[in-house]
């Protein structure tokens, strides 16, 4: 059996000496003909393999370059160097993969995150991404065991689909005609989309949740955990075009069960990453500060990564209404100085991230739960509440991007539900089976979504939303 190797994590953990192992890994670099760091992702840590001066045909050690792909057996030694307990010393020697050091771009010196999104295949081989990648992996294994536990049905919905979720009108649109002109037109000129695959206009899903709803109905707690798509040309630190939610809905839930799930499942998954990824945080943590120091006094943050992910898991959020956070806003010497780009004038107007992110990191510095908008302003399946202006929506914001969940009880009333969509242009026709749930035993019910590249952004304290995907999409970017 060719694969009979042990993982550099797990060599460089354990205190045991004096056996005989195989590591492989790519090169990180090549020391004195002699010294030889190798990695092979399972940590940022690299082991040293030691090829004993004179033991080697000088072709072999020629071939061991930065990039390189190499198998080495020998003995698991304690280490004379500083920073490690054991070393490999080499008996043979295998050129799995060679790479040309004068070609391969990742040469052993610091490199800027844009330089590295222009090679993202090979990004991950650098300590920062191998850092936010095993997070975001652990982050994603907690969503999974948090919603397991608690007896939730995993729900896969459509990428495909045929409803407009937020009516937000940004989205990608899925056809087999062709696009030279020659598609089948409708008498008035338009597409006639009947002639197409599906047999009606379709898109790249923008949200899980009306689908998410229907089975709700049926096994109570569910969740989502996919990729979505915005069409908006959004060329911002915040936005991508592909992305990943986690939609969870929940029956028998109102308002503030919904706050509470939400609020418990943020902790619970940061804590989860704290617990098994303590290594890769502390790197992260320290490459973050590294970063503050080139900011000037004002704009640095008052916590550092570990600390700002301590607080959160050990606080409780802030809970206000809309109309508080308003007040606060208004009365705020950043609006009374004209600091924000968009002034507060009153109630109804929607908020923007710099006014979300000035209630978490200047006025409450902690996470904040905003509930019962203005029904203007949010989506028409949030239900109403008796005051007649505002619905049972809540945001969740964090320090450093603002929105990092929405969320809202569900309109389960079906007279109010069909009047808010008349409203608001929202087809009935369309949507006449999720009008369904609403005929057959409505009960009141509740959910949220998550931006999952948000939250590991926020854990990692990575500054770019592209840093924290493997292949970012964003307007005019589709490599890889």
């Amino acid at each position: 059996m060719f694969n009979k190797r042990i993982k550099i994590k797990d060599l460089l953990a354990s205190d045991k000496a004096n056996y005989q192992a195989t590591a492989m890994g790519w090169v990180r670099t090549f020391r004195n003909n002699q010294f030889i760091a190798l990695n092979d992702g399972s940590t940022n840590n690299n082991v040293q393999i030691v090829a004993t001066l004179g033991e080697f045909d000088e072709a072999i050690l020629k071939r061991i370059t930065t990039g390189a792909c190499i198998k080495a057996t020998g003995e698991v030694i304690p280490s004379l160097g500083k920073g490690q307990k054991v070393e490999l010393k080499a008996t043979a020697i295998e050129i799995l993969g060679d790479s040309d050091s004068e070609k391969f771009p990742l040469q052993p010196k610091k490199h800027s995150l844009e330089f590295l999104r222009e090679i993202a295949h090979l990004r991950f081989r650098t300590n920062t991404f191998g850092a936010v990648f095993r997070v975001r992996h652990s982050l994603a294994f907690a969503v999974h065991k948090f919603f397991n536990d608690k007896g939730f049905v995993y729900l896969h919905t459509p990428i495909i689909t045929a409803s407009d979720a937020e009516g937000a009108g940004e989205m990608f649109k899925v056809t087999s005609l062709p696009l030279d002109g020659t598609a089948p037109k409708n008498d008035d000129g338009s597409i006639n989309f009947k002639e197409d695959f599906f047999g009606r206009s379709t898109n790249l899903t923008v949200s899980g949740q009306l689908e998410g709803e229907l089975a709700a109905m049926a096994f109570s707690d569910i969740y989502t955990f996919g990729p979505t798509f915005r069409a908006e040309n959004s060329n911002t630190t915040r936005h991508l075009a592909e992305f990943w939610m986690i939609e969870p809905e929940m029956a028998f839930y109102d308002l503030e069960d919904n706050a509470n799930l939400a609020e418990e499942f943020i902790k619970y998954i940061i804590k989860y990453s704290m617990d098994n990824n303590a290594e890769d945080l502390e790197f992260l943590a320290q490459r973050l500060a590294d970063e503050e120091k080139q900011k000037p006094q004002n704009d640095r943050s008052e916590m550092g990564l570990l600390e700002k992910l301590k607080f959160v898991v050990e606080n409780n959020f802030e809970r206000l209404t809309y109309t508080e956070a308003i007040d606060i806003l208004k009365e705020s010497n950043h609006n009374k100085k004209k600091k924000f780009q968009y002034l507060i004038e009153g109630w109804g107007t929607d908020l923007q991230s710099e006014h979300e992110r000035y209630l978490v990191e200047k006025h409450f510095k902690k996470p904040v739960i905003l509930t019962d908008y203005p029904k203007e302003i949010k989506s028409f399946y949030m239900r109403q509440n008796d005051d007649g202006k505002t619905v049972a929506a809540m945001d969740i914001l964090a320090p450093g991007i603002g929105e990092i969940v929405g969320g809202s009880q569900r309109e389960e009333r079906m007279d109010k539900l069909t009047q808010r969509m008349q409203e608001m242009n929202v087809p009935a026709d369309e949507l006449w089976w999720y009008l369904d749930t609403r005929r057959f035993g409505a009960c009141p019910h509740a959910g949220f979504g998550l931006g999952f590249e948000r939250l590991v952004q926020f854990v990692t304290g990575m500054g770019n939303i592209r840093d924290v995907i493997p292949f970012p999409r964003y307007p005019k970017s589709a490599e890889f």
